[in-house]
């Protein structure tokens, strides 16, 4: 039987995608002159169908949850701040909230499975459980934990498309979710977590080395850890961040047989907000919504949708490059060209809903811009 996470997503239109090219292409201005705007309009328009994408109903998810690797001390912040912030969310005061209203975005906060005891006023509740697991002692979270998130995610798609989104936006929200997030990234790129660990909340050079060894004794436990040596003579990975990528085969677990790579990464070093995120890219692209992802966290989520399902990257935008070390790690696994670098990395979808201007303003110069023809301007030449 087929899972629904590995059903085929929807093909992009490459008719409105060659229309808008030529469109582009002819517009009162040199071929390629507004960069990466005019790529942005015509990626749109093969997601959209149609030679003149709009993006008139943005949607904006955070998942929460909370983790239980805090307990291993890897955050600057009290793991209680995952409980006020989603009340500062809804209330309207936290910084997604005031770029959601600034777009014009509807905005919506799941409990996906932080420790908060009942229902917050305002917040979605759906939760797999009080908060995922320490997984330096075991598995982040179960199968069943797991199949929930990834199916809350694909509950969310579809209940945006039913209000009229054409753009989605993740957001998440989670003390410790940084080390989550770097840790599910090095089981699926074959990398130690020194590689990837950041400051996450704020962590000084000593915690982010911790955090780092954290990180190291989840992938021991779970067979995840790097097939080579750490700076070893003639292993991929030297220390260096300029070492060359080698992705390792899917490592077998520790009870034996080998499994696919993401689904055991999610379950064993995921959370929960972030399984919920791999669940809704995967939905979207099956669904035909452009996603805009944001920053560090979103992406190793990406990163393990895609890897679940390969078309998935077909249909994700990417909004900026994070501050956070290791963000470009994965935005090279993915082969990723970020919109803005603004040293963002507040994560709840904010580097997203900043970006979002800019996809605006290329639909709005694709569509509103005349042609040299309906201008009566001369064309230049390609030559001379």
């Amino acid at each position: 039987m087929t899972l629904w996470w590995q059903q085929p997503v929807k093909p992009l239109d490459e008719s409105a995608r060659a229309v808008a090219r030529l469109r582009q292409d002819n517009l009162t201005k040199p071929p390629g002159s507004l960069g990466r705007l005019e790529q942005l309009a015509v990626e749109l328009a093969a997601m959209q169908y149609r030679v003149k994408p709009r993006i008139d109903h943005p949607w904006i998810t955070i998942f929460a949850g909370d983790h239980g690797v805090v307990a291993e001390g890897v955050s600057a912040f009290p793991q209680a701040v995952t409980q006020q912030m989603l009340a500062n969310f809804v209330n309207g005061g936290a910084a997604i909230s005031v770029l959601a209203r600034a777009a014009g975005a509807r905005l919506e906060v799941v409990d996906a499975g932080t420790l908060a005891p009942a229902q917050m006023p305002g917040v979605l509740w759906a939760k797999a459980g009080d908060g995922s697991a320490n997984f330096t002692l075991g598995p982040a979270m179960s199968e069943a934990q797991l199949v929930h998130c990834l199916n809350l995610g694909r509950a969310t798609v579809k209940r945006s498309i039913t209000f009229g989104s054409d753009l989605f936006i993740g957001g998440e929200m989670g003390i410790g979710n940084t080390t989550s997030a770097a840790a599910l990234a090095c089981a699926l790129l074959g990398l130690p977590g020194i590689e990837l660990a950041g400051p996450g909340t704020g962590l000084d050079a000593g915690g982010v080395s911790h955090k780092a060894a954290v990180i190291d004794r989840g992938l021991e436990l779970h067979g995840f850890a790097p097939p080579f040596a750490k700076g070893g003579p003639g292993g991929i990975y030297s220390g260096s961040t300029e070492a060359t990528l080698e992705i390792p085969p899917s490592p077998p677990l520790a009870k034996g047989g080998t499994v696919d790579l993401a689904h055991a990464a999610l379950r064993c070093l995921g959370g929960f907000e972030i399984a919920a995120l791999a669940g809704a890219y995967i939905a979207c692209a099956q669904q035909g919504l452009p996603v805009l992802v944001d920053g560090f966290i979103t992406t190793a989520a990406a990163l393990a949708a895609c890897r679940m399902n390969a078309g998935v990257r077909d249909w994700l935008l990417f909004a900026h490059a994070s501050a956070e070390p290791g963000h470009a790690r994965l935005l090279a696994a993915l082969d990723a060209h970020p919109l803005l670098r603004l040293e963002m990395r507040l994560g709840e979808g904010s580097g997203a809903a900043t970006a979002l201007p800019l996809l605006r303003l290329a639909c709005e110069l694709h569509g509103g811009m005349a042609t040299f023809a309906e201008a009566g301007v001369s064309a230049g030449t390609r030559h001379g």
